[in-house]
């Protein structure tokens, strides 16, 4: 196992020759500005990458390529003001990523998205202000969707000029739940109602604003007659802005929508409502603060109609005696036109031979 560490202080870029099979990597107190694209690409069996206290601005988008293996990066003491999170996806198997003491001033959403695996996300000592709603919801699962063990996530958010805001408040009020997946390096995080103020401590009536949650549909009760068509919504709203969920089984199409930060509606549109369709729809939403519902019953009154099968046209087949039958029998001039009218009037077989054809 190879391990290389290179703390030289003219060192400017990345070095070229480090051996292939080289485990644990360390440039630190360099001044090094930048990491180029494919710039560990020959370290297949990198593990730990550490890249602390350099002069690091700029990290391009592929410059992990070929790091399948590794474990831990750590960009601590640079001058970060963005960092390429798309990058991650290079890195499937990174649990620890550690970017304090940059210059970070957001955190986009979509960041995300790139953090299955990671265990330990190190932002502290940044210049974060807000933590997006969108980034807590698919990072950190919803109470009572959770499948299997609780995997737990160290997260350092402390020392930010965070604004108080409910994500921060539910952030932290999360870390403080028995059992939770979040856990702070620091849970007293300061914060400030706005940017240049002086710090405050997140109070329990902070967070206790931010974790109402409430649903109200649009009707309770909707009835309607069958075979039309029906829209269920109802609104919801709470901090973070809640995800709403319709129960019950049937087929129907759903839109849902926020309109503003804390606030979301959602609807169902039913088409050409059956008797199947009746009963009760619950309007489910969800946040970290936790689960409300509302109920909404849908009854469908009519009857159906049922096609009426067509009515059978009875043929009156004529008597032998009467002239409507010796007209029919004249009309058929020939022997072959005779038989064939004969047996168009049900006539047997036998009793046909017997008969004569007047001939003209």
């Amino acid at each position: 196992m190879t391990l290389v560490q290179c703390s030289d202080p003219g060192l400017s870029a990345v070095p070229i020759n480090v051996p292939a099979d080289t485990v644990k990597l360390r440039l630190e107190k360099t001044l090094i500005s930048r990491v180029p694209r494919a710039a560990f690409y020959n370290l297949s069996e990198l593990r730990f990458l550490w890249l602390t206290y350099n002069s690091i601005t700029s990290v391009h988008p592929s410059s992990f390529v070929n790091l399948k293996a590794l474990r831990e990066l750590r960009l601590d003491g640079n001058l970060l003001t963005t960092f390429p999170w798309e990058g991650l996806r290079d890195m499937p198997h990174l649990q620890t990523l550690g970017l304090h003491n940059n210059r970070l001033s957001s955190l986009p959403a979509h960041a995300a998205l790139f953090l299955h695996n990671i265990t330990y996300l190190d932002l502290s000592s940044n210049r974060l202000t807000i933590l997006p709603a969108e980034f807590l919801d698919l990072w950190f699962p919803l109470p009572g969707l959770q499948e299997g063990p609780v995997q737990r996530k160290i997260l350092g958010l402390h020392d930010n000029p965070w604004l108080c805001d409910c994500q921060i408040s539910m952030l932290t009020s999360l870390s403080m739940s028995f059992g939770s997946s979040v856990v702070l390096m620091d849970q007293l995080l300061m914060c400030s109602r706005s940017l240049g103020q002086s710090g405050m401590l997140l109070t329990q009536a902070e967070l206790s604003r931010c974790m109402r949650l409430s649903v109200q549909p649009a009707a309770t009760r909707v009835i309607s007659p069958l075979g039309s068509n029906v829209i269920l919504r109802c609104d919801a709203s709470g901090y973070p802005t809640p995800t709403l969920t319709w129960i019950k089984t049937s087929s129907y199409s759903v839109m849902q929508e926020s309109t503003r930060v804390g606030v979301r509606w959602s609807i169902i549109s039913l088409n050409g409502i059956s008797y199947k369709d009746a009963g009760e729809y619950r309007c489910q939403a969800r946040n970290m603060a936790g689960t409300s519902e509302a109920p909404i019953k849908l009854k469908v009154m009519g009857v159906s109609r049922l096609s009426r099968p067509p009515k059978k046209i009875s043929r009156k087949i004529p008597s032998k005696s009467s002239s409507k039958y010796r007209k029919k029998l004249m009309f058929e001039s020939d022997s072959e036109g005779c038989k064939r009218g004969l047996d168009r009037i049900g006539l047997e077989r036998e009793e046909s031979r017997k008969l004569k054809c007047f001939l003209n």
